[in-house]
């Protein structure tokens, strides 16, 4: 079979050794492999050229991170045994096995559940040991191994803020990784930070906080978005009606699959085998080949897509009135009308209406603690001189109005 203990060249953290046989048969697996194929970021390189970078990297560093976190607890005399230690790796390189294509754009489009719940799907399709699937699920009795997969410090998000600045360019997102991992400790089984990390923990919160508007939110990506989701409102409407197929339109039969039955429970084992066939090319296939579709909105959108004609976002604090909205929506239809589109079917793909919010950090999940050296600990609230409570539960609400 060759050697299974391979080292990957990652262009953010450099070489990365594959640590077991059993964690290399797991990313040569088409579950892992898929991810090769769903970008980390969605459409933002849309607005960031160099967003090109994938789900299936995020893992791998995420997992290399880890083992770096791990052998660091264990050098501070805490015990995570070789089971545990290869468990935690498993659940963090598979954590995101269940992301729909572009990721968070279609996040609830193909099942109403979080990608979370696929995931576990996977790691049970993938025959994992139990105690990968209870340190993911948060079921296992050491807690702090789950809080190192997903909290509010975890290993997750310090891969993705500094590999989603890396591609981006947004050095915002830039946070002192290896600083932070090396002040994890464990305090009565809780992921803990030692008080000389802080100003690191300040930063990371800052750094997400502005990560989220500049790049995640982006107003441009977010229209990008409301255009695809548009895109395939229209292609399972029509295709409700019988106005679309696969033989005169010719797109993936597993994507077709979804736009005909629409959302689907996670319990639906067809369902399932389908969606983990899917990925970013089935969606971009069908965009370019709706492009010319007889359709004349779904048509109009797709090519709109295909070429980067985003449309136009308009954002505000304060929610739109339905004067706003009735007087955009008038002036939407005078232009499409000429088209051929109705007013009603202008209003439902040619605009969208939400909200954004974006709070660093929540009072609601577990606390990021900070352990000081009289064993006390104190939340990062009442140990940071510059985040303070009001600070950090203020919670920013923008509200976007879009068309095309």
């Amino acid at each position: 079979m060759g050697n299974k203990l391979k080292i990957i060249n990652d262009p953010v953290y450099g070489f990365i050794s594959l640590p077991t046989e059993s964690i290399y048969c797991l990313i040569q697996s088409p579950y892992v492999q898929r991810l090769r194929r769903i970008k980390q970021l969605g459409l933002s390189n849309l607005v960031y050229p160099g967003a090109e970078h994938t789900r299936f990297s995020h893992s791998l560093g995420a997992m290399f991170l880890m083992t770096k976190a791990l052998n660091g607890l264990r050098q501070k005399g805490y015990e995570i045994t070789e089971i545990e230690y290869e468990a935690t790796l498993k659940a963090i390189l598979l954590h995101d096995a269940g992301h729909a294509p572009f990721s968070h754009c279609l996040e609830h489009f193909f099942f109403s559940c979080h990608h979370e719940d696929i995931s576990k799907i996977i790691m049970q399709k993938l025959n994992c040991e139990s105690e990968v699937i209870e340190i993911f699920e948060n079921s296992y009795k050491k807690k702090f191994l789950h809080q190192l997969v997903s909290s509010q410090v975890d290993i997750d998000r310090l891969d993705y803020l500094t590999r989603d600045s890396f591609f981006t360019g947004v050095s915002e997102g830039v946070i002192g990784t290896d600083r932070i991992m090396n002040m994890y400790s464990v305090y009565n089984d809780e992921l803990v930070i030692d008080e000389k990390g802080v100003y690191s923990i300040e930063k990371f919160i800052i750094s997400r906080r502005l990560m989220y508007w500049q790049v995640y939110m982006h107003k441009t990506v977010v229209g990008a978005d409301c255009l695809l989701r548009n895109i395939l409102q229209r292609a399972k409407d029509l295709a409700a009606v019988k106005k679309l197929d696969v033989i005169s339109c010719p797109i993936s039969l597993d994507l077709f699959y979804f736009l005909e039955n629409g959302t689907q429970s996670i319990n639906n084992e067809e369902a399932l085998s389908r969606f983990i066939l899917l990925d970013d090319t089935d969606i971009w296939s069908a965009v370019k080949t709706w492009s010319n579709h007889p359709d004349a909105i779904l048509s109009f959108l797709a090519y709109s897509l295909i070429n980067r004609n985003l449309g136009k976002m308009q954002v505000k604090y304060a929610e739109y009135s339905e004067e706003e909205l009735n007087k955009n929506y008038e002036e939407l239809f005078k232009r499409h009308k000429k088209h051929g589109f109705s007013f009603e079917d202008t209003k439902r793909y040619c605009s969208t209406t939400g909200k954004m919010h974006n709070r660093a950090y929540s009072f609601n999940d577990e606390q990021i603690n900070i352990l000081y050296k009289d064993g006390k600990v104190k939340g990062i609230h009442e140990a940071s001189d510059q985040l303070d409570e009001n600070f950090l539960r203020k919670e920013i609400s923008k509200y976007y109005y879009y068309e095309i």
